[in-house]
């Protein structure tokens, strides 16, 4: 049997992610230009599924298994396990596909695991500890500190593949068949393709987290107003600022997400200024009214949309970016003028990244209380600031896992 151009991709991103240590999202658009569209999309939805469940399909397969086989092998197991037990492939398509991509000296090996795993594999699978052999411990560990007997929920939410939410332009209808968040965002079903929804070349809306989209709504610019998004690609928050008539400008340090920042300015029809520069370091011409610094971060509240993020990013990971945040609220404080106001966010579910940054204020900034009517359905932490995660609202499809704070420059 020839190999499948879809099972080819989707070895080639498994590849990618764990064990080159390269983004999904990178590796993605670096497949060879001459596989077609469907057959990248389908390769991708079979690696995220092994990357979500990779813990729960490696213990389903460990009893068949004497030693660990070579990665291309292995590549071919997890493969063809996730076809079997989580996307429902016909059993004698998924293992014959998963036996064509295995080297030819271990194709009676897979052959013979993945036919018990057709056998007996949906019952094993349903009694492990799915949530934590899908987590990595050093997570496990960081959330149940942070946020309690939630980190179940939370490694179950991560489970399950994100719905598409919209942020609208002011006065943009939503697509049929959409259903409205309580904070205006417009959610539609997994797997939607944006790009043939009636609407999107006219810019009427763009891809934004429901949870991605409330720091820009807690700034609560006005007309006229001189704002600063810092680190903006790609550019969501950016466009939620320049839509309320603020004068934007628009910060972003790597050249290439300057790129697709600007490319999606161009599509909604919005206007920012666009400044390719460092945070810290930038010395722009006056002062600003508001701020929003949504900063790098881990990303791990962003798994249940990149669930390579857990087996890219390291504990030692978390003390390095927190650092990092730290210094560009500092520097981003000396941007803002007296009385104005910064949101600062990170899309992480560690506290270091989040609540932890209340304790280091830079001088001069004070904490403006959020109040539970700003954000409708979720409510303000007793802080004052906002956390969100991903088991939220788990009935309409949850949401990112995000920190917010207000701050008032005295």
């Amino acid at each position: 049997m020839s190999i499948s151009p879809a099972r080819r991709v989707a070895s080639l991103l498994l590849e990618a992610v764990l064990e080159q240590h390269r983004a999904l999202e990178e590796a993605l658009d670096a497949t060879p230009s001459a596989v077609e569209a469907r057959d990248k999309a389908a390769g991708h939805r079979i690696a995220a599924a092994v990357l979500r469940r990779l813990g729960s399909l490696d213990a389903v397969m460990e009893p068949y298994l004497r030693r660990a086989p070579p990665p291309p092998a292995l590549r071919a197991l997890r493969i063809g396990a996730a076809e079997l037990l989580l996307l429902g492939t016909p059993a004698h398509a998924a293992v014959a596909s998963a036996v064509s991509l295995a080297p030819k000296p271990l194709a009676g090996l897979v052959n013979a695991v993945l036919r018990r795993v057709s056998e007996t594999g949906a019952t094993t699978l349903a009694e492990v500890d799915g949530e934590r052999l899908d987590t990595p411990a050093w997570l496990w560990t960081a959330w149940h500190a942070a946020h309690g007997s939630a980190v179940r929920a939370i490694a179950a939410a991560h489970r399950i593949e994100a719905p598409l939410d919209l942020t609208l332009r002011p006065g943009a209808s939503a697509p049929e068949g959409a259903v409205m968040l309580p904070t205006g965002t417009a959610r539609l079903p997994a797997g939607t393709r944006i790009t043939e929804l009636p609407g999107f070349s006219e810019g009427d809306f763009w891809a934004q987290d429901a949870a991605a989209a409330i720091p820009a709504m807690l700034l609560n610019v006005q007309p006229g107003e001189r704002v600063a998004d810092l680190c903006a690609a790609p550019g969501g928050k950016t466009a939620q600022l320049a839509s309320m008539g603020a004068n934007v400008v628009a910060v972003e340090r790597e050249g290439t997400r300057m790129v697709r920042l600007r490319e999606n300015m161009v599509r909604l029809k919005l206007t920012a200024e666009l400044v390719n520069a460092d945070v810290i370091g930038w010395k722009p011409e006056g002062l600003f009214d508001a701020i929003l610094l949504d900063a790098p971060c881990t990303a791990t509240g962003t798994i249940r949309r990149h669930p390579d993020v857990p087996h890219l990013k390291r504990q030692k990971d978390v003390a390095v970016l927190a650092a990092q945040q730290r210094n560009l609220l500092a520097a981003a404080a000396k941007l803002l003028r007296p009385g104005g106001r910064m949101v600062f966010a990170t899309c992480s579910l560690q506290a270091e990244e989040g609540e932890a940054h209340l304790a280091h204020l830079p001088e001069g900034l004070r904490l403006d209380p959020i109040r539970d009517e700003e954000v409708p359905g979720i409510g303000a932490t007793e802080a004052g600031t906002l956390r969100t995660r991903p088991d939220l609202w788990a009935d309409q499809g949850g949401m990112d896992g995000f920190f917010a704070m207000r701050l008032i420059r005295d």
